[in-house]
């Protein structure tokens, strides 16, 4: 075991999302690759716009995908607790240490002097940022604001020194002292920002490694200086190394956000996308590994993930590829796998009873081999195979899909059917082609439309001659012999 420690700690607000879950991935499989810890953390403090649903929801996500965690919710572990809700004890301890070992202040500034403030730098055209005005406070202009009623937030006093440091996946980082100006840590009515309790867990869970978006690269010299007056009060023993994950881009360039659809995991759930599918598209949205291999199992994602091999430039996300890995994950696994997945879709469609039955099983388990090949999604089944679950009555047939040839197709492929006297899809194809292609003359596509029309009541389906075959001689015919009615009634055409 490594003593690497990573951590992923989203905040329970909203579903989860695509670009969460990717940060979630990197840091499971990088702690997984050199056999480190992952730690689940949850920061829950903002009361506002958490929630227990999308808590529940992050737990739930996070098991379905096989991200599972070693310390945190549900698990336990020697640093908790997990949830910053439960933690607030432990931040007041902390601030108070910091306030007296004078790496913060209270700052008694209003809201609208610090208004002011802002509008003079950017008249002067100076960096913006607040300007220390309460660092060194006397006790009478203390008393005084007291007296006026002002109750202070609490700032970190930053060295006033330049950041850099080597980012993990981006090499070289600086950032100039005046673009890093004093902040907050605690506001006016007690509550801790994420400024101080997402370093202070980390120095406290003794995380190593953060791995985390780019859209957090511009707090990092805060974290290193907070970081700093951690160690110097005894609360952190060390500071760790950063590698800031590349943008996940959607439409037109833009930054993927949790309100695009394409981002909502619940999405890809009720689609029918499969776990494994997800993660190995979302690895490569900023990993490669390597030779041009983009199939790849979790355990093989994690046998050769390094950090190295992350991409520090934006990264596209493609629906279309997502789907296609999706559809390879579905041709990959094992048929009776498949089967497992697929039964909660056809439940919830009414294709099949609910339990599913064990006639309906066993129809399933004959039906997986002919449209395995062509699936996408898990929900795009209930509608290619609700024709073999339904009695022929039930199976709708648009009249649009009836030729000038139907009639006659259908009454030439139901006595050749009738005298057929072994039925499976290599008889069942030789009588028609030879009955209807060569007897009649036709291309293929009319002469087998009328019947797929017949069997499946629509012009794509799964193969014609294999679902013939699982219908049974019997439905078969009677399916047909009911489209000749149909077909017989259509108007001629002009």
């Amino acid at each position: 075991m490594s003593d690497i420690r990573v951590r992923f700690c989203p905040s329970p607000t909203g579903n989860p999302h695509v670009g969460m879950i990717r940060t979630a991935l990197f840091n499971w499989a990088f702690a997984r690759h050199v056999g480190g810890t992952f730690v689940f953390r949850i920061e829950d403090t903002d009361a506002a716009r958490d929630s227990s649903e999308s808590y529940d929801a992050l737990l739930e996500s996070m098991r379905w995908l096989g991200l599972n965690w070693d310390e945190g919710p549900e698990v336990g572990g020697n640093f908790g607790p997990y949830r910053q809700s439960e933690r607030m004890d432990i931040y007041a301890d902390v601030v108070k240490k910091l306030l007296d070992a004078g790496f913060a202040y209270r700052c008694y500034c209003s809201a609208a002097e610090l208004d002011a403030k802002r509008e003079l730098a950017a008249a002067q055209k100076r960096t913006p940022g607040y300007d220390g005005s309460c660092r060194s406070l006397t006790p009478d202009q203390v008393a005084g604001y007291i007296a006026n009623g002002r109750e202070p937030v609490i700032r970190y006093r930053m060295p006033g020194t330049d950041f850099t440091w080597n980012d993990l996946i981006r090499g070289e980082v600086s950032f100039a002292a005046k673009h890093v100006p004093d902040f907050v840590l605690v506001r006016a009515n007690g509550d801790p920002l994420y400024t101080l309790v997402n370093p202070v867990d980390d120095a406290m869970m003794n995380i190593t490694h953060v791995l985390r978006g780019e859209d957090l690269l511009s707090s990092t010299p805060r974290q290193l200086a907070l970081f700093a007056g951690l160690q110097a009060v005894g609360v952190a023993q060390s500071t760790p190394a950063y590698g800031h994950l590349p943008y996940v881009m959607g439409e037109g360039n833009k930054k993927l956000s949790k309100r695009d659809p394409e981002s909502s995991l619940a999405m890809y759930r009720a689609k029918g996308y499969l776990p494994e599918a997800l993660l190995n598209y979302l690895a490569l949205l900023g990993w490669s590994m390597g030779n041009d291999v983009e199939f790849f199992s979790p355990k093989e994602l994690t046998q050769a993930f390094t950090l190295e091999r992350v991409n520090p430039n934006p990264a596209r996300f493609d629906l279309k590829k997502c789907t296609s890995i999706n559809g390879d994950w579905i041709r990959h696994i094992d048929p009776a796998d498949l089967i497992d997945r697929l039964i909660p879709f056809l439940e919830i469609s009414g294709v099949t009873t609910t339990p599913i039955s064990a006639g309906e099983r066993q129809r399933l388990a004959q039906v997986v081999p002919i449209i395995q090949e062509r699936l996408d999604t898990l929900d795009a089944a209930p509608e290619l195979i609700s024709f073999l679950f339904a009695p022929g009555e039930r199976v709708s047939i648009d009249p649009e899909l009836w030729t000038d040839q139907s009639e006659q197709v259908l009454d030439v492929a139901s006595r050749e059917l009738e005298v057929l006297a072994q039925w499976d899809s290599d008889s069942i194809q030789t009588a028609l082609r030879t009955s209807l292609v060569e007897g009649l003359s036709l291309k293929p596509k009319l002469a087998f439309g009328p019947v797929r029309t017949a069997i499946c009541g629509r012009k794509i389906s799964p193969p014609l001659f294999e679902s013939m075959e699982i219908l049974g001689k019997e439905e078969s015919l009677l399916r047909i012999n009911r489209a000749q009615v149909l077909a017989s009634s259509r108007p001629l055409s002009d």
